[in-house]
């Protein structure tokens, strides 16, 4: 029982906190950043698949990937916020946000900090569903907000396969 929330634009405060929220995503987002080093000895040692895009793209990917996400956390909150949605389904579709976000940050270190593919692939498997679980919570709220976090579900099953595909070939 999702709700549209299509019956009005967001006005000019909103359309500040969506942007904020976008912001905000991005700064929680780079807090895995300081453990990345794709130039380190351990990564350079890996054997990556063929299918292992080039490094620049993670840099495009993620930065987009994370605006979405706070849009679509931002107009999870404005729904609640309006009465357009349960304020119990807004606490629950931001609870499971939060959680898949604190996962996903989580990546990082393990997987670059702990130089674990391993231990990478199992924080992956764990956000997997996660993720599905927000967006399905997200879409009790608005749908719009669902839709925006579906192509972060793409991505995180693309770095899933290469995640598995580095742990397999090493």
């Amino acid at each position: 029982m999702a709700t549209t929330a299509t019956s009005r634009l967001p006005d000019r405060r909103d359309a500040l906190l969506i942007a904020a929220a976008a912001v905000g995503v991005n700064l929680i987002g780079a807090l895995g950043v300081p453990f990345t080093t794709a130039r380190s000895a351990w990564f350079a040692s890996l054997e990556l698949p063929a299918f292992y895009p080039p490094s620049w793209a993670f840099g495009v990917v993620w930065p987009i990937l994370y605006a979405l996400l706070g849009a679509a956390a931002a107009l999870v909150y404005l729904a609640g916020r309006d009465g357009a949605a349960s304020a119990r389904w807004v606490r629950t579709a931001l609870a499971l946000f939060g959680v898949q976000l604190v996962v996903n940050v989580a990546w990082s270190p393990v997987f670059w900090g702990l130089e674990r593919a391993d231990l990478g692939l199992v924080v992956l498997v764990a956000l997997l569903p996660l993720v599905v679980a927000t967006i399905v919570a997200f879409d009790r709220v608005d749908r719009r907000a669902a839709a925006l976090v579906v192509p972060y579900l793409a991505w995180v099953c693309f770095a899933t396969a290469l995640n598995y595909a580095i742990w397999a070939l090493n």
